[in-house]
C-alpha cells in the first residue's frame, strides 16, 4: 500500500509541476522496463514508459554519489584511502591501503572507470561509514523533492531497500548536470590518475560509449549488476536544448537512449526568447516625487517549444495600483511570452531606478482637525 500512495504522489507531482507528458510508452518502441527524457533546464517530461516504478539503479547511483561528493568541499583535497574501502564487490581501480589520491580523481575513477572501491573510499573519507554517507545521499534526494528513491550504499550493489525511479533519476541527473565539474568529468572520454603515488599511473576509459558515438552527448553514467540489469543515464545538447534520458533494466540500452535522444531533438526546440534588458518599459505611478519609473529584464528568457512551434507574441503586466515608495530592484510587474495564445514564459520586470514618495504639502485645516480631535 505504502509503495502505491507514493507512486500515486509522485504522479500528481509530476502532472502538477509539468502538465501531462506529451508522449507516452507508445510513442517509441524501448527494451527498457522503465524509462524517461525530460528537458534538463525546465524539467518538462518528454516522453515516459513506466517512468514511476521503483527499480534497482545500479552504479547509476554513483550519480548521486559524485554529486554529494563535489559539494561536500575542496574537491582537490587529498585523501587517504581507509583500507575498508578496499576489495569492494564489482568494477575496481584496486586502491592500496594508505594510498592518496585528491578527491577529483576519485570522483574521476567513479563515473568513468565505475569504480566500486573508489565510491567507498569517497564515502569513507567525508562521512566515516557508507551508513552515513547513505544519510547524506537521502538527504540529498529530499531536498530535490524525491518520493521515490532510497540509497543504502554510495555504489549501487544490489539491496532491497536500494532504490529509484526513472523520474526521480533524471531529476538527480538535471540537477547534478548544473554543477561544472560534475558535468567536466562525466563528459570526459579518458583520464588518467596517479597509480599509488610514484608507482605508475592509472588510465581510465568512460564506459559510456554515447559519448563517442551520439552527436551532442555529454555523459553520464552506465550501471550494471543481474538484479538490475542495465541501466543507463544519458544526457545531450544540441543548439541550447538540453536532454537527460533514463533506462532501467534496457537489454539494448543503447538503441533506445538513441531512439529517446533522437526523438527529443527532432521534436523539440530551446526557443532564446530575450536577453536582459531586452524589455524596458515606463510605467506610470502615483504619490512618488516622479510620476513613472523604467522597468526591464533582468534574466535571459527562454522556453521549450515544438520544433514547429507557433507565432510569439508578449505582454506587459504591471502591478496595480503602482504606488510610491518603490526601490531600485524591486519587482513592479513582469512580461509574459505566449505562443498561439498560450503562455510558454514569464520574466519579472525590474525597477531600474527607486522612486521616492512626494513630500506631504501642508494642509492647514487638516491640522487644525487633527488637533482638535486630540482633545
Amino acid at each position: 500500500m505504502k509503495k502505491i500512495l507514493s507512486c500515486i504522489l509522485a504522479i500528481i507531482l509530476f502532472i502538477s509541476d509539468f502538465g501531462v507528458f506529451t508522449a507516452n510508452a507508445g510513442s517509441l518502441s524501448l527494451s527498457a522496463e522503465s524509462a524517461i527524457l525530460i528537458d534538463a533546464d525546465s524539467g518538462r517530461v518528454l516522453y515516459q514508459k513506466n517512468a514511476f516504478v521503483r527499480l534497482p539503479m545500479a552504479s547509476t547511483t554513483k550519480i548521486m554519489t559524485a554529486l554529494v561528493a563535489i559539494e561536500s568541499g575542496n574537491i582537490d583535497r587529498a585523501v587517504k584511502i581507509d583500507n575498508r574501502a578496499r576489495g569492494v564487490e564489482g568494477s575496481s581501480i584496486y586502491l592500496a591501503d594508505g594510498e592518496v589520491l585528491s578527491m577529483r580523481d576519485l570522483v574521476y575513477a567513479l563515473l568513468l572507470a565505475s569504480a566500486n572501491d573508489a565510491a567507498a573510499a569517497i564515502a569513507f573519507e567525508i562521512s566515516g561509514s557508507i551508513e552515513d554517507f547513505a544519510i547524506l545521499m537521502n538527504q540529498k534526494a529530499d531536498e530535490l523533492g524525491l518520493t521515490s528513491t532510497h540509497f543504502v550504499n554510495p555504489h549501487g550493489l544490489h539491496a532491497e531497500e536500494h532504490y529509484t525511479t526513472a523520474y526521480d533519476l533524471a531529476k538527480i541527473t538535471a540537477e547534478a548536470l548544473k554543477n561544472e565539474i560534475f558535468l567536466e568529468i562525466c563528459s570526459s572520454k579518458t583520464k588518467k590518475i596517479p597509480l599509488n603515488v610514484n608507482e605508475g599511473t592509472r588510465y581510465l576509459t568512460n564506459h559510456n560509449k554515447l559519448l563517442r558515438s551520439y552527436n551532442g552527448c555529454i555523459g553520464v553514467k552506465t550501471g550494471f549488476t543481474k538484479k538490475s540489469g542495465r541501466c543507463l543515464v544519458s544526457a545531450a545538447e544540441r543548439e541550447g536544448l538540453r536532454l537527460v534520458a533514463v533506462t532501467l533494466n534496457a537489454p539494448d540500452d543503447w538503441r533506445d537512449h538513441t531512439a529517446m535522444l533522437d526523438f527529443g531533438f527532432e521534436r523539440y526546440t530551446r526557443l532564446d526568447i530575450a536577453k536582459p534588458g531586452a524589455f524596458s518599459t515606463v510605467l506610470p505611478l502615483s504619490g512618488g516625487d516622479l510620476p513613472n519609473l523604467t522597468a526591464v529584464n533582468r534574466d535571459s528568457i527562454s522556453a521549450l517549444l515544438t520544433a514547429s512551434h507557433g507565432e510569439i507574441s508578449h505582454k506587459i503586466e504591471a502591478i496595480r495600483p503602482l504606488t510610491a515608495p518603490v526601490k531600485d530592484g524591486d519587482i513592479v510587474g513582469r512580461v509574459i511570452f505566449y505562443e498561439n495564445g498560450k503562455e510558454i514564459a514569464a520574466s519579472p520586470l525590474i525597477a531600474e531606478n527607486g522612486v521616492k514618495a512626494a513630500p506631504q504639502k501642508f494642509n492647514f485645516f487638516e491640522w487644525l482637525k487633527r488637533l482638535f480631535n486630540k482633545k
